[in-house]
């Protein structure tokens, strides 16, 4: 979304106003750091922007700016373990009354670089105290326990309250490499090159990136998803956007000092690996041959140089699971280099023979759609101008070809895209109508409508969601729904990303910047919220699926409601549409055989062991520091993970027989197996498999008892008591318009809706 120029011409009108009669600037840090002309001028444009388009501006006031000091403290430290009390107190009398106009009419960050360079001399010091205290003895058979997160805990109050939690603290990074089959002395040398590599990165630490780290502070006062970009920031996200690089498809940021996946790109070598997942910590990176260099507290552009490479080649990386309660629990990753190819990332189909309840086989649908994906690229050529919407409806056509009577929209970990994707792709199965309104910070409401006249496809749908669920699969689920147009399953709520950002490149919007030799970066600023047909949001609580599931993203911190500042939860008037919810009747049969089920199967019981397994380690504040304590756990967990392997093996031989689909060229592994008569792999293809297939992971619970939860939906479909006025439950009446109509599979170039 580009910002209109008519907004562009206020801005530029409105930034000198505020500038005229301001004193001059304060003096630049004495850490040796200070800020550039050009900076200091993105600094105080930023804050226009925010003042006079942020979404949520009306909310944040001047005094609330105090707040950008203890919270950029917590970015540099996030676990609170070498800043005291005191530093805190002090930073806050020093500068939190003057943040805002600091930054707003001074471009001033000299707080950035004075924090940080009190952090840099208690960092050094608390290093020197480490390599001391692994010279002498650590008693690791005490009955010590620490706390695992700190994030939220205060600063210790003195050095004494410091040097206790630091020698807990270097127990437990001792311990961590013992689990993991280090001996003693190995893991002294492992924690001291940790600690040699980290003062080394602190000295890397550059103006740029403490300018960004407490601009994007800034910016998170007003919303969480507002940032902004340093110039090689920018040129990275860039980079992502297009996905043209070389590399692990993966998208990086720091969390609390650790270099954390914030999103695998869909299609790129760490999505088809299946390895790394969102919120995994990477603790350090190697090349094939090469000695692993620890990244802790290295910045994220470093991190990305090493990750990146030619491709072809290997990289190792040592990855702390997102999902790990105990750091001692890492694994080492192994990705092969190479460029993320969009392709692999587009929707994918199987047909699967589910077993109805009369003891025949139902050929059920599922279209997993990984993101909404959409190229706009006027250089691109036909075959790569690629549409989600297009490619749902071909795979649409090709499973109704192939004898399909219901259909899954698999949306699990789509984090969202292009929105008028997202618009167009509900109109598959839908009538003209509204899918989503459009908030301005000022009240005005945009409705956003599919006017496309066919609809792909009438019959019985369900749309899977889960907490990754984002943004743009919100809307299309949020929106099914509100018509009774399908039946959402999964988690407890979908992400609850509700809000729209606009990207803003700051020389675009100040002479001074476009002039400027020095490259300039840019603003990712809230402007808008998304609000379903029905008015109410999809902000901070999601979309809540007609039937939960239990699942272990519900016992971790997921979800907008985690993330500080985010906005709020509220309703608009609805717009006028054609459809209601699900009738209550239906919903209360489908509910209940549903829960039938859950109370008896079996796979039920080895999903609920792993739920309650992950809920008691949340529930884990304290770790124990005692070696022989951790040495039982350890024992007791990996056994429990071992049976559940071999459960999970047995179970997945009731997986049910699938047929896949795919458009546009196949991976090597799935062109090699198949047939000669199957067709040219470089075209739409179509394998038959049973076990060991691409796209469709084995004993998914989730995506089987969805399946089954359609065929009873077909099954109610047969009684009319139980359908809405004249059609079956979960489908829409004809309208006289042709299902399926121009979606055929004789017409591979169809175009965006």
């Amino acid at each position: 979304m580009n910002l209109p120029s008519a907004i562009r011409r206020l801005l530029l009108l409105a930034l000198p106003l505020a500038l005229l009669g301001a004193p001059s600037r304060l003096p630049a840090a004495e850490s040796g750091f200070s800020s550039s002309p050009t900076l200091s001028a993105e600094a105080e444009l930023l804050m226009g922007i925010l003042n006079q388009f942020e979404f949520n501006r009306a909310a944040v006031h001047s005094g609330d700016f105090a707040e950008v000091i203890p919270d950029y403290m917590t970015a540099i430290d996030g676990q609170h373990l070498f800043f005291l009390a005191d530093d805190k107190r002090r930073f806050e009398r020093e500068y939190g009354s003057t943040v805002f106009y600091n930054v707003a009419y001074l471009g001033n960050l000299d707080p950035a670089y004075d924090i940080f360079n009190e952090f840099e001399t208690r960092l050094k010091s608390r290093v020197d105290w480490v390599f001391t205290q692994l010279k002498g003895d650590v008693d690791l058979t005490s009955d010590e326990k620490l706390a695992i997160d700190r994030s939220k805990a205060a600063w210790p109050a003195s050095q004494d309250d410091s040097d206790a939690l630091w020698r807990k603290r270097l127990k437990f990074e001792l311990l961590t490499e013992i689990l993991n089959g280090k001996s003693q002395a190995q893991a002294r040398e492992i924690v001291r090159k940790r600690y040699v590599m980290m003062r080394k990165n602190l000295g890397d630490t550059e103006a740029g990136d403490l300018a960004e780290l407490y601009l994007s502070t800034v910016t998170m006062l007003y919303d969480p998803h507002s940032a902004y970009f340093s110039p090689d920031s920018f040129d990275e996200f860039n980079i992502q956007l297009k996905l043209h690089l070389i590399g692990i498809g993966a998208v990086l940021s720091m969390k609390d000092n650790y270099c954390t996946v914030e999103q695998v790109v869909a299609g790129g070598p760490a999505d088809l690996g299946h390895q790394l997942k969102p919120n995994d910590k990477i603790i350090s990176v190697a090349q094939d041959g090469k000695e692993a260099v620890e990244v802790l507290g290295m910045p994220v552009r470093k991190i990305v140089k090493m990750i990146r490479g030619p491709k072809g080649t290997r990289v190792h990386l040592i990855v702390e699971p997102a999902n790990a309660k105990d750091a001692a629990t890492r694994k080492e990753i192994v990705i092969t280099r190479d460029v993320v190819k969009l392709n692999s990332a587009r929707a994918h189909a199987g047909l699967f023979q589910v077993p109805g309840a009369d003891g025949k086989t139902v050929p059920l649908g599922v279209v997993a759609l990984p993101e909404f994906y959409f190229s706009d690229d006027p250089s691109a050529s036909a075959a790569d101008r690629l549409s989600a919407t297009a490619d749902v409806g071909r795979l649409i056509a090709q499973l109704q070809k192939a004898g399909m009577r219901g259909l899954v929209l698999d949306l699990r970990h789509n984090g969202g895209g292009s929105l008028p994707e997202a618009i167009n792709l509900t109109g598959l199965f839908i009538h003209p109508g509204p899918v989503v309104q459009v908030r301005e910070s000022n009240g005005n409401v945009t409705v956003l409508r599919d006017e496309a006249p066919q609809v792909a496809y009438t019959g019985p749908l369900a749309v899977l969601v889960d907490r990754m669920s984002a943004s743009a699969s919100e809307i299309v689920a949020g929106a099914l729904q509100n018509y009774g147009r399908a039946i959402i399953v999964g988690d407890s709520s979908t992400h609850g990303k509700g809000t729209v950002q606009n990207l803003m490149q700051l020389k675009d919007l100040s002479p001074e910047l476009a002039e400027s030799p020095t490259k300039a970066g840019a603003a990712k600023i809230t402007i808008q919220k998304f609000y379903l047909p029905n008015g109410s949001s999809t902000q901070l609580k999601g979309v809540v699926p007609d039937i939960i599931l239990p699942s272990v993203d519900d016992t971790l911190p997921i979800g907008e409601s985690s993330l500080p500042h985010a906005l709020v939860w509220d309703r608009i008037d609805g717009a006028s549409f054609d459809g209601n919810p699900i009738d209550l009747k239906t919903l209360a049969t489908l509910r209940s055989d549903s829960s039938a089920r859950q109370s008896r199967l079996e796979e039920f019981s080895y999903l609920r062991k792993i739920v309650d397994w992950f809920k008691a380690r949340e529930a884990e504040k304290l770790v124990s520091l005692n070696l022989g304590e951790r040495r039982k756990e350890k024992v007791a967990d990996d056994l429990f993970k071992k049976q559940l392997t071999a459960e999970r093996n047995s179970l997945a031989k009731g997986d049910y027989p699938i047929a896949e689909f795919r458009l546009g060229p196949v991976t090597p592994k799935l062109a090699s197996r198949l047939d000669d008569d199957t067709g040219n792999p470089e075209e739409d293809s179509v394998l038959s498999i049973d076990e060991d297939n691409e796209s469709f992971g084995k004993m998914d619970v989730h995506l089987r008892e969805t399946l089954r939860i359609l065929d009873d939906a077909i099954d109610l479909g047969k009684n009319p008591g139980y359908w809405a006025s004249d059609h079956a439950p979960l489908t829409i009446a004809d309208k006289d318009s042709a299902p399926g109509k121009g979606w055929g599979v004789e017409s591979p170039n169809i175009g965006p809706r």
